[in-house]
């Protein structure tokens, strides 16, 4: 499929989608949060993708936040309808994908791109990365999920700093408040996530998703995580890849897993 703000690649079983608005320091605005949701979703879709990789194009921006003016002028219940189809069309989908999605933060993320970027299951840095939620500046507030996934991943008191100051944090920060999970320069950033990417497909991708879906279940209100992990635990044993692994260990050989 042909985009106009993203580039889509596959290769061999992974992914490469990237926010390609150079000149806008690949702000999010409506289009491109549309095209992303299609990307994600037929991506997703094909059983031969193992892993994805987000990234902004350039050398200067992940995603420099989203795109202001095409929201100053709204009103309040266009703005709650903004951050509710927002949400629901890109910062959910992605965090709830079955396929791993890697953020491979390549500059400045701010607003609702360090917002993409937690929604994804992990994130790399590069060494110039810088990360922060600026809304308060504005006179908003995150509303891309930012208030709930920052606490999440650093802690609600550094996330209220973060929030509160309307600050950034320098990469190496991030990686001391668990924000990131690597930081590579930025040369060897992508060829660095997908050395991480081929680790995971060398795993069963059934399991992986079943574990995504337990892991995500714990930050869920009213669900209860360890439920979730014991039925899908359960379900694990009923797949041909839990077959393929149980055999290629008994078998002393690498397992070829067939994706179901």
């Amino acid at each position: 499929m042909n985009y106009e703000n993203i580039l889509a690649e596959q290769d061999n079983g992974l992914a490469v989608v990237t926010i390609n608005r150079p000149t806008k320091l690949n702000a999010l605005n409506r289009a491109t949060i549309l095209e992303l949701h299609e990307a994600f979703k037929a991506l997703d879709a094909d059983k031969s993708v193992q892993v994805i990789i987000v990234t902004g194009s350039g050398e200067k921006a992940f995603v420099a936040g989203a795109d202001i003016a095409e929201f100053a002028d709204f009103n309040v219940s266009e703005g709650e309808k903004l951050a509710a189809l927002g949400q629901e069309l890109l910062f959910d989908l992605v965090q709830n994908l079955s396929t791993p999605v890697i953020a491979a933060v390549n500059g400045f993320a701010l607003g609702g791109g360090l917002e993409l970027a937690m929604a994804a299951h992990f994130r790399i840095a590069s060494d110039n990365a810088k990360m922060g939620l600026p809304e308060v500046s504005l006179g908003v507030i995150p509303g891309y999920g930012g208030t709930q996934r920052l606490p999440q991943l650093v802690g609600k008191g550094r996330a209220m700093e973060m929030i509160m100051t309307a600050g950034m944090i320098n990469a190496e920060e991030a990686k001391a408040y668990g924000l990131v999970n690597h930081v590579v320069l930025q040369a060897e950033l992508l060829d660095f996530c997908k050395g991480i990417a081929a680790k995971i497909m060398k795993n069963s991708p059934v399991a992986i998703a079943k574990a995504i879906s337990a892991i995500n279940a714990n930050y869920e209100d009213g669900v209860n995580g360890y439920n979730v992990e014991v039925a899908a635990f359960g379900e694990s044993f009923g797949t041909e890849d839990f077959k393929e692994g149980t055999t290629a260990f008994l078998e002393k050989r690498k397992a070829v897993f067939p994706g179901k």
